[in-house]
C-alpha cells in the first residue's frame, strides 16, 4: 500500500478528520501480521539515515501533532529507536519560555531546525501557534490567521535549504485517548504522564479538530507534506509511519560519498603496521 498516497493532506483542499478512520488497519488485522513488515522499515530506516548523515549534504524534520496520548512518543521510541543517536535530536514544544515569548513565534522553531546529515524530530512544534492560541483565545484571530503564510515560507526556506519537511497528525478518537489515560492511572509505571490538563482539554476537542483541519489544510505543500495516521492501533501508527519515512528518504537518493583519502595509501599503511606488530 502507498501510504503517502492515502494519507497525505492535499494542500488546500477540504479536510475532515471526521471522515478518517482512527481505527483504520489497512490490510493487517493484527500486530503479528504486521510485526515482520515493521521490522523491515524500520532496518530499512536505519540503512537511509547512515546515508543522510554520511552524505552529510540534506536534512530531514520530522514534525508528530496529536492530542494528549495520540502517541508521539511511542512513534519516537518505536519507529525512531534503530537509527543512530549521532544524527538524531528530539525537541519537545511546551509552553513558551519568557525569552521565546520575546521573539516572534517562528524563533524557537528555527533555532531547532536539523543541521546537515541530521534528522530533527520535533514533538509538538510550531503549529503550537495555531492551535493552542486560537482555541484558548490567546491571541485574536488578526493574529494567528497570519501564521499560517509565515509557516509556509518558513518550511519552504527550510525546502531550499535542503531539509526535507514531513508532518504526521496522529489520529486518535476520543473513546481511544480516555482508555489511554486510563491505563496511565492504572499503570504505577505511566502515572508520571498524568497531567491536570488531561480532562480538562477533552471539552476543547471540537474545537481543536476544527483548528487542525484548517492549519493542515492551509500548510500542506508539496515540499512540506502533511500525514494523516489513524492511530487508535499503536501498531498500524508505526506501520504507516515508519513505511512513509522509508519511501520520503529513498526517494531523496542519498548516496555515500567517495573517500577523502587514497585508500592504497591507508592499505599499505596498514600492512606496513600489520607487519611491526608481528615483529614485536
Amino acid at each position: 500500500m502507498d501510504f503517502r498516497k492515502k494519507f497525505v493532506v492535499q494542500p488546500v483542499a477540504k479536510l475532515k478528520l471526521g471522515d478518517i478512520d482512527p481505527a483504520y488497519k489497512g490490510e493487517h488485522e493484527t500486530h503479528e501480521s504486521a510485526a515482520l513488515e515493521i521490522a523491515r522499515h524500520t532496518a530499512n530506516l536505519a540503512q537511509l539515515q547512515y546515508r543522510l548523515y554520511a552524505e552529510g549534504k540534506r536534512s530531514l524534520l520530522i514534525v508528530l501533532q496529536g492530542l494528549d496520548a495520540a502517541g508521539k512518543d511511542g512513534v519516537i521510541r518505536h519507529v525512531i529507536s534503530g537509527t543512530n543517536p549521532q544524527g538524531v535530536n528530539v525537541t519537545r514544544f511546551k509552553q513558551p519560555t519568557h525569552e521565546e515569548l520575546a521573539h516572534d513565534f517562528l524563533w524557537r522553531a528555527h533555532n531547532h531546525t536539523p543541521a546537515k546529515g541530521e534528522i530533527m524530530i520535533f514533538n509538538r512544534s510550531h503549529y503550537e501557534d495555531v492551535l493552542v492560541v486560537r482555541v484558548h483565545d490567546i491571541v485574536p484571530k488578526s493574529v494567528w490567521s497570519k501564521r499560517y503564510e509565515h509557516i509556509c515560507e518558513f518550511e519552504k526556506l527550510l525546502s531550499q535549504a535542503d531539509t526535507q519537511v514531513i508532518k504526521f497528525y496522529l489520529h486518535i478518537s476520543p473513546e481511544e485517548q480516555l482508555a489511554r489515560f486510563k491505563m496511565r492511572l492504572d499503570d504505577p509505571h505511566r502515572n508520571w504522564k498524568i497531567s491536570n490538563s488531561d480532562y480538562t482539554e477533552r471539552k476543547y476537542w471540537p474545537p481543536y479538530i476544527e483548528a487542525l483541519e484548517d492549519a493542515m489544510r492551509e500548510t500542506s505543500t508539496s515540499h512540506a507534506p502533511w500525514y494523516v495516521i489513524p492511530s487508535n492501533h499503536k501498531w498500524f501508527r508505526d506501520l504507516a509511519i515508519s513505511s512513509i519515512l522509508v519511501d520520503t528518504l529513498d526517494e531523496m537518493d542519498l548516496k555515500i560519498p567517495k573517500p577523502s583519502v587514497d585508500l592504497n595509501a591507508i592499505r599499505l599503511q596498514y600492512h606496513s603496521a600489520k607487519i611491526e606488530q608481528k615483529k614485536e
